[in-house]
């Protein structure tokens, strides 16, 4: 009798944390901004600004070179950004690395192997220039489909989904 109430509260206990994570889920999310702030220099030196992107959809990707599924994400990226060129959108990526040499390291490779139409806009958030609102650890990789507007609307942790794709087509102008 007493092995099979440990193991109904046991059940019981597992179905409730089920139930809830969830809702854990979103509340970890709550520290995310509605509406983002990002400011500073991309790699190339010109300065960006979300601000500046009012009347796009922006996807904005936080990554690291020692990520090696944003090293894979990476030209499914550049090629789907070469393909909305002229379009409401703009591709920014974020890289959180502690070194920049190794972001620098990287980006010359990439120019060395892809088209420059290819070519995305990349910050180094640890840039003294650099400034935000994200949360300061976030999993790699992570990215904020922002309306036109300047919200956020989606959140992205991992790969990129094929639908987030169709939601960019959906929000823009």
């Amino acid at each position: 009798m007493q092995s099979s109430r440990r193991s109904f509260v046991v059940g019981v206990t597992i179905h409730a944390g089920l139930i809830t994570l969830p809702h854990a889920a979103r509340a970890q999310d709550k520290r995310v901004p509605a509406v983002p702030e990002l400011s500073g220099r991309v790699l190339s030196g010109r300065t960006l600004s979300l601000a500046s992107l009012r009347g796009k959809v922006v996807l904005l990707w936080f990554w690291s070179t020692g990520c090696a599924i944003c090293r894979d994400v990476l030209p499914e990226l550049r090629a789907n950004y070469a393909g909305w060129r002229g379009k409401a959108f703009e591709l920014i990526t974020v890289a959180t690395d502690v070194n920049v040499d190794d972001v620098r390291s990287y980006e010359r490779i990439v120019q060395a192997m892809v088209p420059l139409a290819e070519t995305i806009p990349s910050m180094w958030r640890r840039d003294a220039a650099t400034q935000d609102n994200f949360p300061v650890r976030l999993s790699m990789p992570t990215a904020f489909l922002i309306d036109t507007t300047g919200r956020i609307v989606e959140t992205y942790v991992g790969r990129i989904p094929v639908e987030a794709w169709d939601r960019i087509a959906e929000l823009l102008p």
